[in-house]
């Protein structure tokens, strides 16, 4: 394979880098939304969906992090970089279940 990339290698990079942050950019609202819902009437139910929000952009962000170091990563790291990622999506999926159930 060859170390540089035609044109449409790079603009494809840069339409999914630009899709990546604009799904994070989205996750950050939906944590700034849930948090000043907490803030003005802070229950447990709310609390439970700000955070898990706020787990969920972590996730997201991680997963940009991840996309952009991939390609230059041994197939071994990637899985680690890969589970490191997808543990803030579980913790923040479960604390939006309990929002929604406690």
């Amino acid at each position: 394979m060859s170390a540089r990339m035609s044109g449409a290698d790079l603009l494809a990079n840069g339409a999914l880098l630009l899709m990546r942050l604009l799904v994070f950019g989205m996750a950050l609202g939906l944590t700034l939304i849930s948090f000043q819902a907490y803030r003005e009437k802070p229950t447990e139910r709310l609390q439970f969906a700000f955070l898990g929000f706020a787990f969920i952009s972590m996730g997201v962000a991680l997963g940009t992090i991840v996309g952009q170091v991939a390609g230059e990563a041994d197939e071994s790291t990637l899985v680690l970089f890969r589970s490191v990622e997808t543990a803030p999506f579980i913790i923040g999926f479960a604390l939006l279940y309990l929002s929604l159930y406690r």
